[in-house]
């Protein structure tokens, strides 16, 4: 075989330096694929998944694309992180993430990845809706007793209306039925239950829903009863339900975006920076983007990605202790 010649030599190394100066712009240009795990396909919070994919893919032009993916609950969403790696986001309350990283309660598997979460930014809370037909005329908790008041199966509202039930000195007056809550609009509007509970961001989709087919109100705590639940006080304003003409008082859960210390710095800080600068967009479409501040971030309980980090020092955000 003939060696090659200085001329063949130099033609060969161009050649191969421009390979890969395409290779670097093929790869700058490459999509970001992101895994968002949200919550079931019916709840209010995979509809915001779905316009937050959205709402990424506008925001960069194209070069952050995220998947939805369908979960059971908040639970599944974090004991994921056990065996997901890369660009895996997905939404809990801060309490689980708070569980997972001490491996307590459904957590005591004690994953080590369970202390690589790291916080984004927040969303909607979880609100508490205690929904009843208006002819029944029950106004308060104590009227439910001796009615049949569907609460769901494995979900956070369900748990919760099963511990409000026993706060509120009800257990074993209430026929509670305790199948899955998309049967709850047409069994209320068939009258096959009185009423109905729920939790998720206000206006929630299913009680619309209810309140489109059907009048309706919607049960009001007391201060009294919200310290009781060791929750946080939230106000639907009137008229946010067709019917519903007055103030109801009921509680919330924040809920938060996280990933883990898998992502990369420039990735978490385009997703957050992004998503705040979506945000006004999207409340414009869904109200329930509006109640999303800053202040809100305080909430979240685990440090913030750097990322993130770096996007809400340049935002001029002040940053909790305990999320640095």
């Amino acid at each position: 075989m003939r060696a090659m010649s200085r001329v063949q030599i130099g033609q060969a190394i161009v050649a191969v330096l421009v390979a890969v100066f395409f290779m670097s712009v093929t790869d700058a240009n490459a999509e970001t694929r992101i895994t968002y795990k949200s919550a079931k396909s019916t709840s209010s919070y995979f509809q915001m998944a779905v316009q937050i994919a959205e709402a990424m893919k506008s925001g960069t032009g194209g070069d952050i694309i995220v998947t939805v993916e369908e979960s059971q609950g908040s639970v599944q969403n974090v004991k994921e992180v056990a065996h997901r790696s890369g660009n895996y986001v997905f939404t809990t309350p801060p309490v689980l993430v708070k569980l997972a990283a001490s491996g307590k309660n459904m957590f005591k598997d004690a994953n080590p990845n369970y202390q690589k979460i790291r916080s984004l930014f927040v969303i909607p809370s979880l609100t508490m809706h205690l929904v009843v037909r208006k002819d029944s005329g029950i106004q308060t908790f104590e009227g439910l007793a001796g009615k049949k008041f569907l609460i769901g199966k494995g979900s956070f509202g369900a748990r919760e209306a099963a511990k409000y039930v026993k706060l509120f000195g009800l257990e074993g007056k209430i026929d509670l039925v305790d199948v899955e809550l998309n049967s709850a609009v047409p069994a209320l509007k068939n009258r096959q239950i009185v009423g109905f509970a729920t939790a998720g961001s206000y206006p929630a989709p299913n009680v619309l829903e209810a309140a489109a087919g059907t009048p309706i109100n919607i049960l009001s705590m007391s201060d009294e009863q919200v310290a009781m639940t060791k929750r946080t006080k939230l106000v639907i304003p009137a008229g946010t339900y067709s019917g519903v003409d007055q103030d109801v008082t009921t509680t919330s859960l924040p809920v938060g975006t996280y990933t883990t210390t898998a992502m990369n710095e420039a990735i978490a800080y385009q997703l957050t920076k992004t998503f705040w600068e979506q945000k006004a967009g999207m409340g414009k479409t869904s109200p329930w983007w509006k109640a999303v501040v800053f202040e809100n971030i305080v909430t979240l309980g685990a440090k913030l990605h750097p990322g993130a980090a770096k996007y809400y020092t340049e935002a001029g955000v002040t940053i909790p202790e305990n999320l640095q």
